[in-house]
C-alpha cells in the first residue's frame, strides 16, 4: 500500500501502554516522518477492530492474533507477558471456597459459577478455556468485573489489567491465579498482549516502524519516573508506586523483544489452544523482521 504519513495506533487506556508510548506521543524521540495517531480503546475492542483490518498498528491480544494472521503481522516489541503472574479468578471475600491447593476440587466448583470475562477473544478468556475447559461466563468490560461480582450479576470474576494489584483492597479473594497456573503448567510466561502491524504495509516499512515504537519503549524505560508520571492519569484508583509496580509487571525486557523464550511461550500457548479445540487453526507466528 501507499503508507500514508499519519497511522492509527490503537492502544488501552492503561498505565502500562500509556508508559509504552510515552516517548511517542510526548515527541521524546524521532518519528520516522510518520505521525502517529494513538486510539485509546479496551482490548477487547481493538481485538474486534483488528478483525476487520481498521487500524495501522494496534495492541491485541494473543488470543485475538490467532483470528487476524490474513491481516496483521506481529511486531518483535510491545509484548505484554505474565511471567508467573497473569489473569486471576476472584470472589468477594466471606464467599465458601473449596480446598484451593486441591485444583481438581477447584475447577469443579468453578465450572458451576457464572463467571464475568472481560471479553471472549482476550488471552485471559483463553487461558480460562485451558484452565478450566466449558465455562458458564457473561461478558463484563473489564473495569465492571468487580461491580458484577460484588453485585451479584456473576459469582466469580476474570480480572486483567490493575485489578491484580487491587482485589484485596477492594474487597475481593483470590481463587487462582491463571498466570501462576501456566507457569507451574509449562515453565514459560504466560503471553497476554503484543502490537500488530498491518500486512498491507511494505516490510520495509514495518520494520522501520518497529524501530520507532520498540524506541519509544527503550526512552521510556530509561525514563522511568516521567514515563510513571505520563501515564498517572490512566491508572485508576492506584498511587504512583503501585502503577509503578504495575507497570513493571508488563513493560520490560520481553516488551523491547519477545526474545526465543516469549516467541516459545506464544506457540505453547496457542499450540495447546488448538488441540483442546480453541482456536480454530495451527498459528504459523509472523514476526516483523
Amino acid at each position: 500500500m501507499n503508507l500514508p504519513t499519519k497511522l492509527t495506533l490503537g492502544h488501552s487506556p492503561d498505565p502500562d501502554d500509556a508508559f509504552m508510548f510515552y516517548a511517542l506521543a510526548e515527541h521524546k524521540i524521532p518519528a520516522g516522518g510518520w505521525e502517529f495517531e494513538h486510539i485509546l480503546q479496551d482490548i477487547q475492542t481493538l481485538n474486534e477492530r483488528a478483525t476487520r483490518g481498521e487500524l495501522h498498528i494496534s495492541a491485541i491480544s494473543i488470543h485475538a492474533y490467532a483470528h487476524v494472521l490474513d491481516r496483521y503481522a506481529l511486531l518483535p516489541c510491545g509484548a505484554s507477558m505474565g511471567d508467573g503472574y497473569g489473569p486471576m479468578l476472584i470472589v468477594s471475600k466471606g464467599t465458601q471456597l473449596p480446598d484451593l491447593g486441591d485444583q481438581a476440587a477447584v475447577q469443579a466448583w468453578l465450572r458451576d459459577r457464572l463467571i464475568a470475562v472481560p471479553g471472549t477473544m482476550t488471552s485471559a478468556f483463553l487461558a480460562l478455556g485451558l484452565y478450566l475447559g466449558e465455562s458458564r461466563h457473561v461478558v463484563v468490560p473489564f473495569d465492571e468485573i468487580f461491580g458484577a461480582v460484588s453485585s451479584g450479576r456473576a459469582e466469580v470474576g476474570l480480572i486483567i489489567h490493575e485489578g491484580q494489584l487491587t482485589y484485596e483492597r477492594d474487597g475481593f479473594v483470590k481463587v487462582v491465579d491463571l498466570g501462576e497456573w501456566w507457569k507451574e503448567l509449562t515453565g514459560l510466561p504466560l503471553p497476554l498482549g503484543g502490537n500488530v502491524i498491518r500486512k498491507d504495509i511494505a516490510p520495509a516499512d514495518r520494520s522501520a516502524i518497529n524501530v520507532v515504537l520498540r524506541e519509544s519503549i527503550r526512552y521510556g524505560l530509561e525514563h522511568r519516573q516521567a514515563g510513571v508520571a505520563h501515564a498517572m492519569p490512566l491508572a485508576r484508583g492506584m498511587d504512583e508506586g503501585l502503577a509503578d509496580k504495575f507497570i513493571g509487571m508488563y513493560v520490560n525486557d520481553f516488551t523491547l523483544d519477545y526474545g526465543d523464550l516469549g516467541r516459545r511461550a506464544i506457540r505453547e500457548f496457542l499450540g495447546r489452544a488448538h488441540a483442546a479445540g480453541l482456536i480454530p487453526s495451527t498459528v504459523e507466528l509472523e514476526f516483523v523482521e
